[in-house]
């Protein structure tokens, strides 16, 4: 049978990456896209959408290493029928063109639908002729439109309020100002208690590391003003200390909890690259949009192979900002510095930024707070807030327990970027400043990153540390604890679903600081697709190549088993630095170092 050309097993459907809306997206396989076969497609989607009354909306085409994504916005009831359309508008196109290389192709999509619709479901078989597949749309939007749906959402939109969505419930408003509704019982507009319903403050976080600290803050923050914040992040969703739901929740359901939870009267969101490229951004409206920086991390998944393909993944949190929000960027990353200026021509609009940067008077502070707009920056040793035309000074670096005495810069960047996402969900600077001289001098503060134990005279952090740049930021803290004595050991690790060259990459990073203990461990929670033994095998071989010693490198094969074997091998003066993965084996590595006699105990 002939073989499709796109990838049938990821119909992407939801909040598109390319667009601040819903859309279908499919990936091609093996083929060359050239510009007629591109014209081809756009024509045949611009008829379908005119046959359907679909507005002739977005169309997005992005190449990358692997194909190209083709894409297309369509009415958030009609995501399913956007998939046909999709993939019959390439399809025909291909057929038209080449018959003779596409003979079977109709009956290899029939053959597609039957097996996703699985057995006893009713299929209305695609078709490539034109009137066919025009009159087949008709009947699929038919039977997926939901006109109460759409009447609410207009009705919302008129009212400027936000909405979630998923596949049993509307939630019109957020947080304390919502209320939910079934989708199979939605009432009419006329009857929804709209003086009930409302916004709240919201903030979506994004990027590559530092996500969950700026999370974490942006919550503190809130609840300083007295505002109760729910929020997600990669350990849970939470309702000030309260905990909502456990594990990785930096995605759309996460999502989707923080603005259903009754108690919050401030949102804030934490979306990862896996939960954009798979589902996309499940919020309708944001104030705020904060991308903390972009690194090397997960490439040759969902089309993205560089930092340029990661940066855009990113960005597209700017997509649902309100056209007076703010949108937080990191002018110390060349990916982010690059790409401000084209976010007007891929949203329809220019966000209205705020930089920080680890220099209060780096060239791009100093050129935006001349058109008096928002920054974040060390001077002279403190943190200064550029806000509203005035400056505020939030405190000492050295004092701000999150840095331990400033040299974890990272968290500098973390609390510049929390500090202008703070301040424009309405939080006082002086609040701000609050907070920032106490947080992180509790364990509770921000559970798994630099989390510092002491043990018998070695001092040990645990985090989450998953990429070379984390890892060589928690490793400069560890020098800065070790003060030219002690020896340096650590845990290394990583997840199966990274290409080998990062995984390569991680243990170069983890060598640059001569480490006299790598013990290599089994992520035996993320394998993801690996063997048993690869990760590992694949880490040593690369930390040989630097210079290691193979007596230096003992290998476990579970998180908590390398964390015994760097313990027993540590004496006094030691720093062991600890990133541990899967919630499982941190909590038991707390339990560890926290027991009685321990010595245990988070910075003052």
């Amino acid at each position: 049978m002939t073989e499709l050309p796109f990838d049938a097993s990821r119909r992407l459907t939801g909040a598109n990456l390319f667009f601040a809306t819903t859309g279908a997206q499919l990936e091609t396989v093996g083929l060359e896209v050239d510009a007629a076969l591109l014209a081809a497609w756009q024509e045949r989607i611009s008829r379908a959408r005119a046959h359907l009354g679909w507005p002739q909306a977005e169309l997005s085409v992005r190449r990358h290493a692997g194909g190209v994504s083709l894409a297309l916005a369509a009415p958030c009831d009609q995501l399913y029928t956007a998939t046909e359309v999709n993939e019959w508008a390439l399809c025909a196109a291909l057929s038209a063109r080449e018959p003779g290389r596409w003979p079977g192709l109709e009956q290899a999509l029939g053959a597609a639908a039957l097996e996703e619709a699985g057995a006893g479901a009713t299929v209305i078989p695609p078709v490539l002729a034109a009137d066919a597949a025009l009159a087949r749309f008709s009947q699929l939007a038919q039977s997926e439109a939901r006109p109460a749906l759409m009447r609410l959402l207009a009705a919302a939109a008129a009212r400027d309020l936000p909405y979630v969505l998923d596949d049993d419930i509307l939630t019109l408003g957020a947080a304390a100002g919502g209320r939910d509704f079934e989708l199979a019982t939605l009432p009419s507009p006329e009857v929804v208690p709209w003086d009930a319903v409302h916004d709240v403050p919201t903030a979506l976080v994004t990027g590559s590391n530092g996500k969950t600290t700026t999370v974490r803050l942006l919550a503190a923050c809130a609840a300083a003003h007295g505002w109760p914040a729910a929020y997600c992040c990669t350990d849970g969703v939470f309702l000030g200390t309260t905990t909502l739901a456990s594990g990785d929740y930096s995605g759309p359901v996460g999502a989707r909890l923080v603005m259903r939870a009754r108690g919050a009267r401030c949102a804030v969101v934490e979306t990862a690259r896996g939960g954009i490229l798979r589902r996309g951004i499940a919020l309708s409206h944001a104030h705020v949009a904060l991308v903390t920086n972009v690194g090397a991390d997960h490439f040759g998944e969902y089309g993205i192979d560089d930092l340029s393909g990661l940066a855009d993944v990113k960005l597209s949190v700017a997509g649902v900002l309100r056209p007076a929000g703010l949108l937080v960027l990191n002018a110390d990353d060349a990916q982010l510095l690059a790409k401000a200026p084209g976010l007007a021509a891929r949203f329809g609009r220019a966000p209205r930024l705020g930089w920080f940067a680890a220099d209060a008077d780096a060239g791009p502070l100093q050129a935006h707070r001349a058109t008096g707009g928002a920054t974040c920056g060390v001077r002279d040793g403190r943190l200064l807030l550029h806000w509203a035309g005035a400056q505020h000074d939030l405190g000492a670096v050295t004092a701000m327990p999150l840095t331990v005495a400033g040299s974890a810069a990272y968290n500098v960047a973390n609390l510049a970027a929390a500090a202008l996402g703070a301040a424009a969900l309405g939080v006082p600077p002086a609040a701000i400043a609050a907070v920032f001289a106490r947080f992180g001098a509790a364990l509770e503060d921000n559970p798994g990153r630099l989390m510092r134990f002491e043990r018998g005279g070695v001092q040990v952090l645990v985090d989450y540390a998953h990429n070379p740049d984390g890892l060589r930021g928690l490793l400069h803290v560890a020098q800065h604890l070790r003060g030219g004595a002690g020896r340096l050991g650590l845990l290394l690790g990583h997840a199966g679903n990274r290409q080998d060259a990062e995984i390569a990459a991680l243990a170069a990073a983890a060598a640059e600081f001569s480490p006299a203990l790598v013990v290599v461990k089994e992520n035996e929670a993320h394998l993801r697709g690996r063997e048993p033994g690869e990760v590992p095998r694949l880490l040593r071989a690369a930390l040989r190549r630097a210079g290691l010693s193979e007596s230096a490198l003992p290998l476990r094969m579970s998180e908590l088993e390398a964390v015994q074997c760097a313990l027993e091998w540590a004496r006094p003066g030691d720093v062991l630095v600890l990133p541990v993965h899967s919630a499982a084996a941190r909590a038991a590595v707390l339990e560890l170092l926290s027991a009685p006699g321990s010595g245990a105990g988070a910075p003052a």
